[in-house]
């Protein structure tokens, strides 16, 4: 299929079992990403009970055929969210983050699709070319006003004056030890992809609700080492230029040295032509002398032997 989860059921198989658990929701102008939305918002809304509380994390039961995925929904006063913010698992909703239209309530679903499920965002978008390194991850708001009612319509969450943070870390299937640098994928509405660059290790940002994931192109260089052009540039020239420095001193040092021993060599020519030396005959053959500089023995005055 091109990516990295492999689908356990057909779509056509997924569709059918949602239709048959779920006769509440209207299928018809709905792709397969979309009702599973839908069965996991219909789910949720039956988490809640007359024990509930407000602002507290509770997990979604699933059916048996959808249980690799990993659901969560809390509720919210509208106005509270937007001053205080939320943190529901991998999702840090910042101060300020507003629910349109706002509503007294809302219910807030946050959707792990799990390895396989995660391919129904894979196929259903167009998204040739590269690979998903993480599950699908959803953040989701239902009007909450009534939780006995029919009106579940889905809101949209705004993050006005902090982005809302995605952390991955407990999901990917990417260490940053390998050396990849994944990108942050945003599902869109249209059935486009939004791709965009990590804030940190892991670690997405996008100002609304949605599916998001990290992927990776399948001919993604590593980012251990690779440099940057300029890099590459600036080292050649540090480079060169402490190798010319090297060699100027090598030849310095040879200069110097060379003079050093000629110096000498004229030093001993010289001694060797000014030393006056007495010429004398040896035989046949005329040759210098040194002069005699022994001391000569000299008799003492008024000495008697013994």
């Amino acid at each position: 299929m091109g990516s990295l989860f492999s689908l356990t059921l057909p779509i056509n198989l997924v569709v059918l079992l949602a239709i048959l658990s779920w006769k509440v929701v209207d299928c018809q102008g709905f792709d397969a990403a979309q009702l599973l939305d839908h069965v996991v918002r219909d789910h949720a809304f039956l988490s809640y009970t007359g024990h509930t509380k407000t602002g507290s994390l509770y997990l979604v039961h699933l059916p048996e055929n959808f249980s690799d995925i990993e659901a969560d929904t809390v509720r919210f006063r509208c106005g509270s969210l937007r001053r205080y913010g939320a943190q529901i698992k991998e999702f840090h909703l910042a101060m300020g983050v507003t629910v349109r239209p706002c509503v007294e309530r809302v219910v807030v679903v946050r959707q792990n699709l799990g390895n396989n499920w995660s391919s129904i965002y894979y196929d259903s978008f167009n998204f040739s070319g590269y690979q998903l390194v993480s599950p699908v991850l959803g953040l989701l708001a239902y009007n909450a006003d009534d939780l006995n009612s029919n009106n579940r319509s889905e809101m949209a969450i705004f993050a006005s004056k902090g982005p809302i943070m995605i952390d991955f870390s407990r999901v990917a299937r990417v260490k940053a030890a390998s050396g990849l640098n994944p990108l942050c994928a945003s599902f869109n509405s249209d059935g486009t992809v939004s791709l965009s660059e990590q804030v940190s290790s892991n670690v997405c940002i996008t100002t609304g609700d949605g599916h998001f994931a990290l992927v990776i192109a399948p001919t993604m260089p590593k980012t251990k080492g690779r440099v940057s052009r300029w890099k590459v540039l600036v080292g050649s020239i540090i480079g060169g230029a402490l190798g010319v420095f090297l060699l100027f001193l090598l030849l310095i040092a040879l200069v110097v040295k060379v003079k050093k021993r000629s110096r000498i060599a004229e030093m001993e020519r010289r001694a060797y032509e000014e030393e006056a030396l007495q010429m004398s005959m040896v035989g046949h053959v005329r040759a210098p002398t040194a002069a005699v500089t022994r001391t000569l023995p000299t008799l003492e005055q008024g000495y008697t032997p013994p």
